[in-house]
């Protein structure tokens, strides 16, 4: 009879609430969490290499990249990434003291994956976490040097094409950088850019050489994302309205 009134807690407690999960099965799916969250740092549609989402995985808090299969998002089946990720839990009815494990699981990215998609479990692979070097910086854009080297024109006066290019060869530019020059109705138009992915904000500079006036200018962010034409020599000499 004893026997059975110390057992009828337990009973209860087993009835009413389910099974109680142990401290490592609370713990695993805690450091799975944080995996399908860089799963979901790493989506998106924009191509990278495998170099790129690697390093990006890497520079998530609580992630450790292991494994970096396939050459890019947009070949064949995309990068897979295997990441360790670590939880703690404790559950007073089923251990004795808090349960720490580390888990690795494999993030595919890829046009075709899924949002919020949980990651696949796999083995841990031997050795230590992968590193990555900085992304190479692009070349800056010379706005202080263009401003101060550019022709100025007087009133009444026409730009002239051939010495403005002149002025941009003997800036030296990294090869990184495209030049664009435009005559148009006495003025000249000059576009510098640096290549972008097709997804953010392009980096350019933009100058118009004219009669009584030279101006050097970044557009606005807004008009330098992909489809805005604020990165053209167009631009530069019929500038688009400010945005609100």
């Amino acid at each position: 009879m004893r026997r059975l009134m110390l057992l009828a807690p337990l009973l209860l407690f087993t009835v009413g609430c389910g099974v109680v999960r142990s401290s490592e099965d609370v713990a695993t799916d805690a450091a799975r969490e944080v995996a399908r969250q860089a799963g979901e740092r790493l989506y998106g549609q924009r191509p990278r290499t495998a170099e790129e989402v690697g390093r990006s995985a890497s520079g998530i808090d609580g992630v450790e990249v292991l494994r970096v299969t396939g050459t890019s998002t947009h070949d064949g089946d995309g990068i897979d990434v295997v990441v360790a990720t670590s939880a703690s839990a404790y559950n007073r009815w089923r251990d004795l003291e808090e349960v720490t494990v580390r888990r690795c699981f494999a993030v595919r990215v890829s046009p075709t994956s899924q949002w919020r998609a949980d990651p696949r479990d796999v083995d841990c692979p031997d050795g230590p976490p992968l590193t990555f070097a900085p992304p190479p910086e692009p070349p800056r854009l010379p706005s202080e040097e263009l401003r101060a080297k550019l022709p100025r024109v007087p009133e009444g006066g026409r730009a002239d094409e051939a010495e403005v290019r002149r002025t941009l060869a003997a800036l030296d530019l990294d090869p990184a950088i495209r030049t664009e020059v435009t005559a148009d109705d006495g003025r000249v138009g000059v576009l510098l850019s640096v290549k972008g992915n097709g997804f953010d904000a392009q980096d350019c500079l933009l100058a118009r050489v004219g009669p009584g006036a030279t101006e050097v200018w970044t557009p606005p962010r807004i008009q330098r994302m992909p489809g805005e034409g604020g990165c053209t020599v167009g631009n530069a000499l019929d500038p688009a309205p400010p945005p609100h």
